[in-house]
């Protein structure tokens, strides 16, 4: 099969090559998926998990990517709940080889059906942006109806989907960003827009909940935000700000099915809308990401038209 291969960390995207690589079997518990479409997070190749195993043995040459909408090809010993042609979308494993190739080998856990109106380029781009936002707002941060939210990096792949779930909710909703960023966030549906770069952040008032896309400067100012029995939830690793009667959650995302078809449900009826940046053919794929552009939005690589 063809595969986008990881060599060299220090090289990063430029050290991408298209190359042939083995397809996979199932092992137990295993589906195979041949691929239609796969996501693309840009710091993907910063992740320790993209170089070495769980044992910190390297694993290069390694197949990135970890969103994955496609059919189910084959099945491991063991493995139910799916059939061979079955439209299905998920997280692969962070450790396995990933999902920018024409077939992934992963946990049948880690995958949920794919509604027929939902397309494979729709779906490659819900997992890890959509997983995210549901486990960071509502496992992680406890929200509530008509409690607040300062949703950082609001037009961004997860910050969109923080900003329609918390709507969604009942909560009220404060996204942040750019100056360019202002009216996309609020299409998305965050009822207010703090511009970082011009705006006082802390003119935005107490807060429930946090959710942090950025780390630094702004998450401390944030913090000082939060309401006594609020949360900070960081997707950005752990929390640096000084908290008084403020819980703190870093959090690394992890598969759900029961989540997955609920988001999937969600797309399929109209109430949760992708946000989809960038789409490039698997050919094009390397290019797309040593672009000099900003890749805006979630990158869907479509592996199969």
């Amino acid at each position: 099969m063809k595969a986008i291969v990881v060599t060299d960390e220090a090289a990063g995207t430029s050290g991408m090559t298209l190359a042939e690589r083995r397809a996979p079997e199932p092992a137990i518990n295993d589906v195979v998926v041949e691929v239609r479409a796969a996501g693309w997070v840009p710091t993907e190749l910063e992740w320790p998990s993209t170089w070495v195993d769980r044992a910190h043995r390297d694993r290069t040459p390694s197949i990135p990517g970890h969103d994955v909408a496609g059919v189910v090809t084959s099945l491991g010993y063991g493995t139910t709940g799916f059939s061979v042609g079955q439209r299905v979308f998920g997280l692969a494993d962070w450790h396995r080889d990933g999902t920018l190739a024409d077939y992934v080998a992963m946990e049948s856990r880690n995958l949920a059906p794919l509604p027929d109106d939902v397309d494979f380029t729709a779906a490659a781009s819900l997992p890890i942006s959509g997983l995210t936002a549901w486990q960071g707002l509502f496992v992680h941060g406890l929200l509530q109806p008509g409690q607040s939210v300062l949703a950082h990096g609001a037009a961004g792949a997860v910050g969109t989907m923080v900003t329609q779930l918390a709507a969604e909710s009942g909560a009220h909703v404060i996204g942040t960003g750019r100056a360019a960023d202002r009216e996309k966030a609020l299409d998305f549906g965050a009822h207010e827009f703090v511009d970082l770069d011009n705006d006082a952040l802390e003119d935005v008032g107490e807060v429930d909940l946090v959710f942090d896309v950025i780390g630094g400067d702004i998450q401390r100012r944030s913090a000082a935000l939060i309401t006594p029995g609020g949360a900070l939830v960081s997707v950005v690793g752990p929390v640096e700000a000084e908290l008084v009667d403020v819980r703190a959650v870093d959090f690394v995302v992890e598969a759900d099915r029961p989540q997955l078809m609920g988001i999937a449900e969600r797309v399929s009826d109209g109430r949760l809308r992708t946000n989809i940046g960038t789409t490039a053919s698997f050919e094009d794929a390397i290019a797309t990401f040593n672009s000099r552009e900003r890749l805006k939005g979630k990158t869907i690589i479509t592996v199969r038209p």
